[in-house]
């Protein structure tokens, strides 16, 4: 049996990992916004489901209730750092303080859950992180520009985080999962003020469509193109860390894998473009190692 901390459990991905979880024995400790969400769950599954409220904008918050889990369950072998949401429009339309609660919560509060559990897993030897990050991780679209510009910057931190943690003998899994099969719109999304400007523009129409306003759109069917089956995702995390070992990142859809390699390829093509222009720009008196 472990112990699993959970971010963010109270819908979408994490929802299912709890249950899975649950079911095959282990004990879970989850933080959710809303208290009585799981209240269903507590009373099947008992002393093996450990809550708290949690506000991952509250740095003291995210301290204190990492160290009472561990003081009172004895323990955390695996933390999920989970809870985010999106955040939509023109860079442009997104006010200050939309953007910045949307990087307190996806991207601070991912780091500071990850540093106040590290001390525990140094001090016992071992534990592993499973960062829940996107496909967005890997370019950036009109309409999502800092919502994939937050998880840019979770995709950077924790691979060094990764390395670093490693020689204390704790993994480190970046997951980036497609579209899913949740309600991570409609429950999570917030949208910048629309601007005329970009009404007519391709953010425009993407803002429209994510908010269901589009004429002749089949909600229904443009539901049932995303790929993401959120049971099979949880099924597959919970097994990278039962295996312990593997890649940093951990793509999941068949949307993931195309969007990220096509991302990934142009970007090569674009570099190699510059190759000359890169080298012309350096010192002539550059010593270069062999």
């Amino acid at each position: 049996m472990q112990t699993w901390f959970i971010t963010g459990a109270s819908g979408g991905l994490a929802s299912r990992i709890t249950r899975r979880l649950l079911e095959r024995g282990d004990r879970v400790a989850v933080t959710v916004r809303k208290p009585g969400v799981l209240d269903d769950l507590k009373a099947q599954y008992g002393s093996r489901l450990w809550q708290a409220h949690l506000d991952l904008t509250n740095p003291q918050q995210i301290v204190e209730v990492i160290e009472r889990a561990w003081e009172e369950l004895g323990t955390i072998d695996v933390l999920v750092n989970n809870a985010a949401y999106g955040l939509y429009g023109a860079v442009e339309e997104a006010s200050d303080e939309q953007i910045e609660h949307l990087f307190k919560t996806n991207v601070l509060g991912s780091l500071r859950a990850a540093r106040a559990v590290l001390p525990f897993f140094r001090k016992q030897g071992s534990g592993h992180i499973v960062q829940i990050s996107s496909m967005a991780g890997h370019y950036s679209t009109p309409g999502m520009g800092l919502y994939c510009s937050s998880k840019w910057a979770v995709e950077g931190a924790f691979e060094a985080l990764a390395k670093e943690a490693a020689p204390f003998n704790i993994k480190t899994t970046i997951v980036e999962p497609g579209g899913i099969r949740t309600n991570f719109i409609t429950s999570n999304a917030v949208f910048g003020e629309r601007m005329d400007a970009y009404r007519d523009k391709e953010v425009g129409q993407f803002v429209s469509l994510m908010k269901g306003e589009l004429p002749g759109i089949d909600m229904n069917m443009f539901n049932q193109m995303v790929v993401g089956d959120p049971d099979k995702m949880a099924q597959q995390i919970i097994r990278r860390v039962d295996q312990g070992d593997g890649p940093i990142r951990m793509a999941l859809g068949s949307d993931a894998y195309e969007q990220i390699r096509e991302a990934l390829l142009d970007r090569l093509a674009a570099l190699d473009a510059q190759k000359e222009l890169a080298y012309s720009t350096d010192a002539d008196d550059v010593v270069r190692q062999a």
